[in-house]
């Protein structure tokens, strides 16, 4: 109640013209983050977001740079109201409450439209020039290049396998000095980047007046356009059947202009990176975080993970391990 009262009194310091306005603050409960939100709601069909985040923190600080650059280049984001760095506070655009996981259970006539207006957005990030780009470079967290695809690697074995199915120490190490991840790491480092949103999934994408609006952008960096683009379309929070994956693809090649000979083989790579990066962020949520709710994730992902891995040479061994793990929670025994 003191965090609250406190909060809405900063609230009315920064908009004089609601001082008077009865408002009431809630919190909005979603994902994995550590910032805080909040709806503040004034009358009907007015309210204001309010981010609190932990000052000391470079992704947090860099939002509202982001924000606006974004606003920059013409993708839609939240607009940015008010930010007291002093504080940690950020008052933002209430762009309501239905992202794209909302419409999971809808049919594809209607998610289909949702899912073009995010590409269409994502798009323009990915089109923003090295020139244009040059602003905000330095500003950015490290860049995708062949480090960072293996730190996502070692953290799916880490988590994912050793801590949340307890495979043996010996059996983790054979599996990630496969010759064929490493080199698919170098591969991956040697194509141009652009700027990526970096988490570009179906909760941090929401959706106003049938129009798609890119949320949690702070961890924009370089990297590769298809590691968005297996970001959605291997969502583990929402099935995406592999017919409409492929018009998806073909959607945003037409509308990024994309004539990549590589590019199937790098958005098949990006999955498995991605994939491995998400399996290993739930099983770290949920075990070390204590966040179990992610946990039953982990099946949905593991499950796309052997999908994505069946076409690619060399991984062969780690795709036998995937489809002995247990279907559920954590190995009972030491899987050798």
């Amino acid at each position: 109640m003191i965090l609250a009262e406190t909060l809405l009194h900063q609230t009315r310091l920064r908009f004089p013209g609601l001082a008077a306005t009865e408002a009431s603050i809630s919190p909005i409960e979603k994902g994995g983050s550590e910032r805080k939100f909040y709806r503040i709601q004034f009358s009907p069909g007015q309210s204001i977001v309010l981010v609190k985040y932990r000052q000391g923190h470079a992704e947090n600080a860099r939002y509202v740079g982001i924000a606006e650059f974004l606003a920059t280049h013409g993708v839609r984001t939240p607009k940015i109201f008010f930010h007291d760095p002093a504080v940690g506070l950020i008052w933002i655009e209430d762009l309501g409450e239905c992202d794209l996981w909302t419409y999971r259970g809808e049919s594809w006539a209607t998610r289909r439209s949702f899912y073009e207006s995010a590409l269409e957005e994502i798009a323009k990030l990915h089109r923003v020039s090295a020139a244009d780009s040059t602003e905000i470079r330095d500003d950015l967290p490290a860049q995708f290049d062949a480090a960072l695809y293996l730190w996502e690697q070692h953290y799916f074995f880490e988590n994912c396998l050793r801590r949340h199915f307890g495979v043996e120490e010996r059996k983790l190490h054979e599996l990630a000095c496969l010759p064929r991840l490493e080199q698919i790491a170098q591969q991956l480092e040697r194509y141009p980047r652009m700027l990526v949103h970096r988490d570009f999934q179906s909760q941090n994408i929401i959706i106003r007046d049938q129009q798609a609006y890119l949320i949690d952008f702070q961890g924009m960096r370089f990297g590769l356009a298809e590691y968005d683009l297996a970001s959605l379309l291997y969502d583990p929070y929402v099935q995406v059947s592999a017919a409409e994956r492929k018009k998806l693809l073909g959607f945003y090649r037409t509308e990024a202009g994309v004539t990549d000979p590589d590019f199937a083989e790098k958005f098949q790579f990006c999955a498995m990176q991605r994939l491995m990066q998400a399996l290993g962020a739930y099983a770290f949520l949920g075990l070390v975080q204590k966040n179990r709710a992610f946990l039953a994730h982990i099946p949905a992902a593991l499950d796309s993970l052997a999908e994505v891995l069946t076409g690619i040479e060399g991984s062969e061994p780690l795709h036998r391990l995937l489809r002995q793990l247990p279907p559920t929670g954590a190995a009972s025994a030491p899987l050798l």
